[in-house]
């Protein structure tokens, strides 16, 4: 028998507009949508600067974990999206590693000729595990 559907949401106005939840849950797989760097009332956060950026969203990432009472040591998969990935491939690699620690996920990073906002420099997408 399949279990029932949750969802997570940040509580942000554009989740709603935009039919999107952050993430989604069936079955014990989670799957996260795209995160960004944005504060809890859906602001923009970093414009110009990687390292704030990529440490948003790695924040907001944690977030949509701990909507499903999960921790990073249950993400099975990582997707990073870099608009510019000849100048942040090694910082945003730190930064992962930093965030993972010693778990080790299946792990993709894309070069992309731009994002949903302008002034955005990453996206972050995952799949994590319920138990």
């Amino acid at each position: 028998m399949a279990s029932k559907a949750t969802i997570y949401d940040h509580g942000v106005p554009w989740e709603q507009a935009y039919g999107v939840t952050q993430g989604y849950s069936v079955n014990g797989t989670i799957y996260i949508s795209g995160q960004f760097s944005h504060d809890m009332q859906g602001t923009f956060v970093g414009e110009g600067d990687f390292e704030v950026q990529a440490r948003r969203t790695l924040e907001n990432l944690d977030r949509v974990l701990a909507g499903f009472n999960v921790t990073r040591s249950n993400i099975a998969e990582i997707v990073i999206y870099l608009t510019n990935p000849k100048e942040h491939f090694e910082p945003c690699v730190r930064l992962f590693k930093d965030y993972v620690g010693q778990h080790r996920p299946a792990g993709t990073l894309i070069g992309v000729s731009g994002l949903a906002f302008p002034e955005q420099l990453i996206e972050i997408r995952a799949v994590a595990h319920a138990g």
